[in-house]
């Protein structure tokens, strides 16, 4: 496998990526600069557990992409109704939207075979988007393609949460033939991911956790979604893709159970759980996805490159990761932290496979 050595080479630009708009705004450019290998290989690598060459950048090595003709993209972007009926408000605030309050497209968890009509995914013209939109996505970066909401978001957007939380006791057979049906059209889906976006990995949005803990045991998560998730990533993997969680909260107690699910990885809050401890633990079962979030007391540009080099030393270390900056410093200097991510992570991955 090729390894070769960093050199401040591999630091010039030679070209641009011009990367479509996703979750609304409209697209933007990132900078292509002399990699030995392309930033697909390299997220290659780490998803299938190889040697990576540097730590992966999100925004600068992978295409996202979340169409806005899916009325779920849309509605959450921007507000409107989403696939199944349900309608979201759009909160200039926190720029995203949120079920308008009092909204209830499901009387009942027992109704929903009587009470909703599953879109027809087919009904949107694939084709002609993927080729609009895949003539701009470099076929050297990692593409992923992003599905929301997932089975227990989708049940409380229908109902309320405090029903959802009901049903999970009391409604286990309702809600067990319902997800088998959505899990179904989220297969069809996944399908469509592949075929028309060549998509690499699926990133399925299902939240489940508060600031403190997950809304339910890891034993409710074995009966009732671990079988149907099963479904879904199995579905992925049989595409050919890798197939990733996002699931915000804290969430550490249902790890164990996303990789019994299948998944590849998992993108989650940052601050809520101890993601060092997690990457350690779990790191060679689950990769991990998420932001690298410079704090706002950070007063120089010397701060944010030593917090930085902190988290590629700790969090990066396993290769088993991929990240995003988003830097919160009200002050920012001229240090270009994503230059500097690709320089330290390709630096520190020199040392430690030669210590190996």
């Amino acid at each position: 496998m090729l390894y070769d050595k960093f050199s401040e080479k591999e630091m010039e630009r030679i070209g641009t990526y011009k990367i479509p708009g996703s979750y609304g705004p409209a697209s933007l450019e990132q900078p292509k600069l002399n990699t030995p290998i392309t930033p697909r290989e390299n997220m290659m690598r780490v998803m299938r557990g190889e040697r990576p060459m540097w730590l992966p950048n999100m925004n600068r090595d992978m295409n996202l992409v979340c169409p806005d003709m899916m009325p779920d993209a849309s509605a959450r972007a921007f507000g409107g109704v989403d696939w199944f009926g349900v309608e979201w408000e759009y909160e200039p605030l926190t720029k995203a939207a949120m079920v308008r309050p009092g909204t209830r497209r499901l009387s009942d968890i027992t109704n929903w075979e009587k009470e909703l009509v599953f879109p027809d995914l087919m009904d949107l013209d694939w084709e002609k988007d993927s080729k609009e939109l895949y003539h701009m996505l470099p076929n050297d970066r990692f593409t992923y393609f992003v599905i929301y909401n997932g089975i227990f978001e989708r049940t409380a957007d229908l109902t309320s949460f405090e029903d959802t939380f009901c049903y999970l006791l009391e409604e286990p057979e309702a809600l067990t033939a319902f997800y088998d049906r959505l899990i179904d059209w989220y297969i069809d889906l996944v399908k469509i991911a592949r075929k028309y976006y060549h998509a690499d990995m699926i990133l399925f949005h299902d939240d489940m956790g508060s600031q403190k803990a997950p809304f339910f045991s890891p034993d409710i998560y074995e009966e009732l979604f671990i079988p149907q998730y099963q479904k879904l990533t199995k579905a992925a993997h049989d595409e050919g893709m890798f197939i990733s969680l996002h699931s915000c909260g804290n969430v550490r107690m249902q790890i164990p159970n996303f990789i019994k699910a299948g998944f590849d990885g998992w993108e989650g809050q940052e601050g809520v759980t101890d993601k060092d401890e997690i990457i350690e633990k779990y790191g060679d079962q689950l990769v991990q996805l998420g932001q690298f979030r410079i704090p706002t007391d950070l007063s120089s540009d010397e701060e944010a490159v030593e917090y930085l080099h902190h988290m590629i030393d700790t969090r990066g270390k396993k290769g088993r990761c991929a990240y995003r900056i988003r830097d919160e410093r009200p002050n920012k200097g001229p240090v270009n932290l994503e230059n500097e991510m690709y320089r330290y992570s390709r630096q520190v991955y020199d040392r430690l496979y030669d210590e190996k």
